[in-house]
């Protein structure tokens, strides 16, 4: 990259639209919309289709794998330690 053509680093707002939440942070990302924030300020915004708001994984609503019920399927399919001995 070049030494002049640093991308500009400023404050902007990303918006979470499932879960109505929006938070202020540092970026280089750029938008054509901008959003009046609590302290007054106009920023730009970004809206975003997931955050930390609406993701399974943090809101604690992720489905659970039934992962022993994989494992014994596949070692009564291919075999394993407790499938018994085929003699």
């Amino acid at each position: 990259m070049q030494q002049d053509e640093q991308p500009d680093y400023r404050p902007v707002v990303f918006r979470d639209r499932a879960a109505g939440y929006a938070f202020l942070t540092r970026s280089t990302a750029r938008s054509e919309q901008s959003i009046e924030w609590d302290d007054g300020q106009t920023y730009p915004v970004i809206d975003v289709e997931i955050s930390s708001e609406s993701h399974p994984f943090y809101t604690g609503k992720a489905r659970t794998v039934d992962t022993e019920g994989r494992i014994a399927r596949f070692e009564r399919r291919y075999g394993g330690a407790d499938a018994g001995d085929a003699t």
